[in-house]
């Protein structure tokens, strides 16, 4: 048939066929894109070009996609306004951090583990991974690794000892124990993205794994560096005393623990009432003080923030081209496996995917993929626990980790990613196994969990 004798119908239909699949292959392009350019900026912010700070690489990946017109500019909004909780959580935790350790809260701390020890290195190894415990359970692992550290290492120094198994046990508790309350670990919220169980039903769950986390943890810890620990310390600095405003800070800080834990028992949201709680206890201070409240203001990271914003735009642009589909398949197969293999091979393959691209991004994209599937129960369960656990095997895990491998650097103390692998891969199987077992037990007694 000659082209004039085909019908107008016909000639219509294989243009918009053409269209079709001209508009098909744009979009396939866009989605290479897209994911190319969310891979680069995770690649680029575990490398660190430069020393350059993680957020220039991950904020500069979702400016390009805005851009680029990858995403829509509404999307993105969205995507940042949904961390709205985990932003305010995460200022008041900075917030009150800072304030600990301005007024001299962590020093404090750092000391009574000496006086404790009694001149034996294992007793102040005993008492700084308890300090550690307690810090991290009341002000979030990031205040442990990051802002512990440093208190701890100038005692220890003063002692006159070997300070590294000391700051490993601020690494390694920081991250084993978060998730012995919901404030412990931003990456709670962040996993429980349609909403945080309330502290009931936490504690039903995660109390047992995570007091075998932290006891296993501890024991390898103990066993690893049994040799550096055999010595005695030098004990005859003084203890360091808590001045005025010292008293007031801790103070504050027990009564936002119990707000916050009075919080999570009626199932609201943590951000708003950790922010406003630190917020007071910070104008207090000030206000006896007689002092500026901007400089605490600095000293809040508001690149951390813009990082968990960019993060968040990143999982959502992935997630809205159907790119989170074989998290929710690999999470569909999980769920029909035998429980127990289920709940381990989930921990473990989530807690193995932190270090490959960090736990941030790891627990934005594990915590989007268990809200679109409504997972619930033991998978999601043992998820977190591999979210919280997984960056204790390697430098790279998560950002509290990296941030305290460079406070170490600016103290001449080197940890290479081999050193700290070679104890991750003891420390970080042990305890998530163990954690894992608590879970099923726990799931065999409360079978409604």
């Amino acid at each position: 048939m000659t082209r004039r004798g085909v019908s107008p119908d016909i000639r219509q239909r294989g243009t918009r066929t053409r269209e079709n699949k001209t508009d098909t292959m744009s979009a396939g392009l866009a989605h290479v894109l897209l994911l190319s350019i969310v891979a680069a900026s995770l690649l680029l912010m575990l490398l660190r070009p430069k020393n350059l700070p993680e957020v220039y690489w991950v904020g500069a990946g979702a400016v390009l996609l805005v851009a680029l017109r990858l995403v829509p500019l509404r999307l993105a909004a969205r995507a940042v306004a949904k961390g709205t909780d985990v932003y305010l959580f995460l200022i008041g935790m900075m917030l009150l951090s800072e304030l600990a350790r301005e007024n001299g809260v962590f020093d404090w701390l750092s000391s009574i583990a000496v006086s404790s020890a009694r001149g034996s290195c294992s007793r102040l190894f005993a008492w700084t991974y308890a300090i550690g415990t307690a810090v991290t359970v009341c002000m979030s692992n990031d205040a442990t690794a990051v802002v512990l550290t440093p208190a701890i290492l100038a005692a220890v120094r003063r002692s006159k000892v070997q300070p590294l198994p000391y700051l490993f046990a601020c690494a390694m508790v920081a991250n084993a124990a978060s998730f012995f309350l919901p404030i412990a670990n931003p990456a709670n919220l962040v996993v429980f993205q349609a909403g945080v169980p309330p502290l009931g039903r936490w504690l039903a769950v995660f109390l047992l794994p995570s007091v075998l986390s932290t006891a296993a943890t501890f024991a390898v810890l103990r066993w690893y560096f049994r040799r550096e620990l055999r010595g005695s310390i030098d004990s005859t600095t003084p203890a360091a005393e808590l001045d005025r405003f010292g008293r007031i800070v801790l103070a504050g800080i027990v009564m936002v623990v119990l707000l916050l834990l009075l919080t999570s028992a009626l199932h609201r949201d943590l951000g708003p009432p950790t922010c406003l709680a630190a917020l007071a206890v910070a104008a207090i201070v000030c206000v006896q003080r007689r002092s500026s409240p901007l400089p605490l203001a600095r000293e809040i990271s508001w690149t951390t923030l813009a990082l968990v914003a960019a993060l968040f735009v990143m999982v959502d642009a992935v997630a809205s081209i159907g790119a989170l589909h074989w998290t929710q398949a690999a999470l569909r197969w999980l769920e029909s496996l035998p429980p127990s293999a289920g709940a381990m091979l989930s921990a473990f393959l989530v807690g193995a995917g932190n270090n490959v691209i960090n736990n941030l991004p790891m627990g934005l994209i594990a915590g989007s993929a268990v809200s679109a599937e409504h997972t619930r129960g033991l998978i999601a369960n043992a998820v977190l626990i591999g979210v919280d656990l997984g960056p204790n095997l390697s430098v790279t895990g998560s950002l509290a980790t990296i941030l305290w491998l460079i406070a170490l650097r600016r103290e001449k103390l080197d940890v290479s990613f081999v050193r700290f692998l070679r104890l991750g891969a003891i420390v970080m199987p042990v305890a998530l196994a163990a954690s894992v077992l608590g879970l099923l037990c726990m799931h065999l007694i409360f079978p409604a969990l």
